[in-house]
């Protein structure tokens, strides 16, 4: 590989990790409050949290823009008043990879909270745990397999980010330029169809390490818990 796919790939890796780990407490959140919580408008809540999954993903990057560019209405704040410049920057790709997989996350994790029995909670609570005790010491290694999962595949996913990136973070070498972007720009350049086709196999390669690792990790985890459970009871 040359030192401009390195680069590229390194650079993916970089965005997808700041992206999972922007998400991964706000996704916890979203999941237990649309799994376990009932209150008005939960409806619309839900709907925006998954909006990025049926939304263009240029639309989304457009919006980012509009908000959180030099001259939008919390960048441009955020510029005047620190100095801080998030479109057009590493840092904007990872938000823009964040937002995308988002819902993905959130998805994984829900599901998994709704699959818990809430008897368990219940009977902790009857013995005077506190909602915190019972979250942290029941619920939270409950959904560990979910949780698992959602990183991981909203990791697989931010690899894959492109329409949001491009138009938030644009395409700049060493920079922005993910392995995605880095595709599209060899397949743009007269004889770049090797280079394309070299970098489609590493995104290709990476993707489909993290979705096995996902599968691994999940069922890894839910054996643990299991067997964990099994030694409490026997107890």
């Amino acid at each position: 590989m040359t030192e401009a796919e390195w680069a590229a790939t390194l650079l993916s890796l970089r965005v997808a990790s700041m992206a999972v780990a922007m998400n991964l407490p706000f996704a916890v959140g979203a999941a237990f409050v649309l799994a376990r919580k009932t209150f008005p408008g939960k409806a619309l809540f839900d709907g925006l949290v998954h909006a990025p999954l049926v939304l263009p993903p240029i639309l989304v990057g457009y919006l980012l823009l509009v908000i959180l560019g030099t001259k939008g209405t919390v960048g441009a704040w955020l510029y005047e008043t620190f100095g801080i410049q998030l479109a057009f920057t590493t840092f904007g790709a990872s938000i823009a990879a964040a937002v995308m997989s988002f819902p993905l996350m959130v998805r994984a994790i829900r599901l998994t909270l709704e699959a818990i029995d809430p008897g368990l909670e219940q009977a902790a609570r009857t013995l005077g745990a506190s909602p915190l005790d019972r979250f942290f010491s029941i619920t939270l290694p409950l959904m560990l397999p979910g949780i698992v999962a959602g990183v991981v595949l909203a990791f697989a996913a931010s690899l894959g980010e492109f329409g949001a990136t491009i138009t938030f973070a644009a395409n700049i070498a060493g920079e922005t330029r993910t392995l995605p972007l880095a595709i599209y720009t060899a397949i743009q350049t007269p004889g770049g169809d090797q280079l394309a086709f070299r970098l489609a196999v590493v995104a290709f390669v990476l993707a489909v390490a993290a979705l096995l690792a996902s599968e691994f990790l999940a069922r890894r985890m839910t054996r643990m818990i299991g067997q964990e459970g099994s030694r409490r009871a026997d107890a």
